[in-house]
């Protein structure tokens, strides 16, 4: 088999210049008045994502499952959940979109399964069926009780006590979510398997969730708090033989089938991170890192709330630009997803300069290196809805800490407000499309609330407006496709630290590409050094690509930047 230089390969790398759009199934469209959205109602919506320039779209899970988790605690998968339609209904769904020249992604979850797998059915109905070894089962610890101190991320410990055999069984997630036994050969051909399935049905790539914690430090020692946060992630993430498993899956599945496919990193490292993307290693095509969605953790503890720290946001951004282009790995670039709240509500202002703020996070991330992913009813402005009671919403892991956070003392007020900043419904309402009740969503009863705003902020008014955040998108989008600066540009961070403003420049081959945003609501002043004006080679022609403001500012060495201005130029010698 031809072995391709690194030059080569990201030459045929076609997907960096590429945008995803990512799609929660059950809150896009709703096509049978059932209040859950559907795989036809995508299907309805493709001329929509054709309009905005989106190449890849990633389907999140539409597996068979009980639900716990939205769809990522899977029973089956190989069949469609019926709450989403029929397999001929995917199958539509991938021919239309192989139509219209747009590929698809989906979601593999193969961390943990459901509880309610008929792998886990068989592997907790006794000791001695060869599905035992499927999971991550321990005897209690010698003096009786849990076999380790690991606490679950969606909170409590980290082990389920099966009264039958006398062990416990693995959970990093839920209760009802059992961590696989990637030692088992058997499981990891398993998988394989499960992907070539879907390869076969046309799927272009997958999105792999939480895939570099499969690999569990064997000893499964107590974590002795070293470490923050102290709850036993250290021996199981970037775990002893993660890139063996990832390796072997391209070499069985992503490569033969030429797929895209970016792994979803928990709590991990640039160095890391750098080894799963570049593509000497054969693992991923790019990957998801969480670091600057961390800025307003106090000490690393998502359920306490502080202003975003904006100096770490920017450090990590270039940290992780300079590192990954000097390591030749592949960045995915996002400031919103499923399990986040909007970067809109979070980073900026979402009321009085809503418009300006949504324009600015685009243009800031889609000037960086890497595929730009955008999730849905982050291209019309939506914010984080407005929550009034806990009864508002469904996300376990919101409901779980809300328990946990009156119990260590919070009160129901203190509680709710927590939640209504962190918690993951807040990007997992109905996506708006129009004005009409429920926004166009459903015909039914949503299965979550809508958003009380839906009759400003909609898909129909935004393709109404030339100047929406909607068309800023589909300009970035076709600038991406247009320039090599986007995909080759050598990242270098402007700003030296002002208190307001992100600034940085990308350049090769004779261009620059330059990005200055300020994210404050107050005019401020931003004047590039000496050093850097003539780093920019100011003697070429510059040309305003984009910006946010009724303004076209020109490129001089001292701007002035109205409250949430954002400006994107190129500058060239031709």
């Amino acid at each position: 088999m031809e072995v391709l230089t690194l030059s080569q390969a990201r030459h045929s790398e076609w997907w960096r210049r590429s945008t995803v759009y990512q799609v929660y199934p059950k809150s896009f469209k709703d096509t049978t008045g059932s209040g859950t959205g559907d795989i036809r109602g995508l299907t309805e919506k493709l001329d929509y994502l054709q309009e905005l320039g989106i190449d890849i779209v990633w389907l999140q899970p539409v597996y068979v499952s009980p639900g716990h988790d939205n769809g990522y605690d899977v029973a089956d998968y190989e069949r469609i959940n019926p709450d989403f339609g029929t397999m001929e209904d995917f199958d539509e769904l991938v021919e239309e979109l192989h139509r219209r020249g747009m590929k698809l992604m989906t979601d593999i979850v193969v961390n943990h399964t459901s509880t309610e797998h008929e792998w886990f059915k068989q592997s907790i109905s006794s000791k001695d069926n060869p599905y035992r070894d499927y999971y991550i089962w321990r005897d209690p610890a010698p003096g009786g009780g849990l076999p380790n101190n690991w606490q679950s991320k969606f909170g409590g410990p980290a082990w389920q006590f099966d009264e039958a055999s006398g062990q416990y069984y693995l959970t990093l997630f839920d209760k009802t979510q059992a961590d696989l036994n990637w030692e088992n050969e058997q499981v990891r051909q398993a998988v394989n398997e499960m992907m070539l399935f879907w390869a076969r049905k046309g799927v272009d790539g997958f999105r792999m969730d939480v895939i570099n914690l499969i690999s569990k430090d064997q000893r499964f020692p107590d974590d002795d708090g070293s470490v923050p946060p102290g709850d036993g992630r250290k021996f199981y993430t970037d775990g002893p033989r993660v890139h063996e498993y990832i390796r072997a899956m391209y070499d069985e599945v992503f490569g033969p089938h030429e797929m895209i496919t970016v792994g979803e990193m928990s709590s991990t490292t640039l160095e890391q991170c750098i080894r799963y993307s570049n593509p000497e290693q054969r693992e991923f095509s790019m990957t998801f890192n969480f670091h600057h969605l961390k800025v307003d953790y106090p000490n690393g503890r998502k359920w306490e709330l502080m202003p975003y720290d904006f100096e770490a946001l920017k450090r990590l951004f270039s940290e992780w630009q300079t590192g990954m282009q000097e390591g030749g790995g592949w960045n995915a670039l996002f400031f919103n997803n499923h399990d986040q709240p909007r970067a809109l509500s979070r980073f900026t202002d979402d009321e009085t300069y809503r418009e300006e703020s949504a324009k600015l996070l685009a243009t800031t991330l889609h000037g960086l290196q890497g595929t730009p992913y955008i999730y849905q009813g982050e291209e019309i402005g939506m914010p984080n809805p407005r929550w009034k009671s806990i009864e508002e919403f469904r996300d376990i892991e919101s409901l779980n800490m809300y328990r946990i956070l009156c119990e260590q003392g919070a009160s129901p007020e203190e509680a709710l407000a927590i939640l209504q900043e962190r918690s993951r419904d807040n990007s997992r309402t109905p996506m708006q499309w129009e004005d009409s009740p429920n926004a166009g969503f459903t015909t039914g009863t949503p299965w979550l609330k809508v958003d009380e705003r839906y009759p400003d902020i909609n898909v129909q008014r935004e393709l109404e407006r030339p100047d929406s955040i909607f068309h800023h998108y589909r300009k970035l989008i076709a600038l991406r496709k247009k320039h090599e600066v986007f995909i080759e540009g050598l990242y270098r961070r402007l700003d030296e630290g002002h208190p307001e403003v992100f600034a940085y420049a990308r350049t090769g081959d004779g261009e620059a590409l330059v990005v200055v945003s300020n994210f404050s609501s107050k005019d401020v002043n931003f004047r590039f050094r000496e050093e850097q004006w003539a780093y920019l080679n100011v003697a070429g022609k510059d040309k305003l690509l984009l910006g946010n403001t009724e303004e076209h500012p020109a490129f001089t060495q001292e701007l002035q930047l109205s409250p949430y201005a954002s400006y994107m130029w190129l500058i060239s010698q031709e």
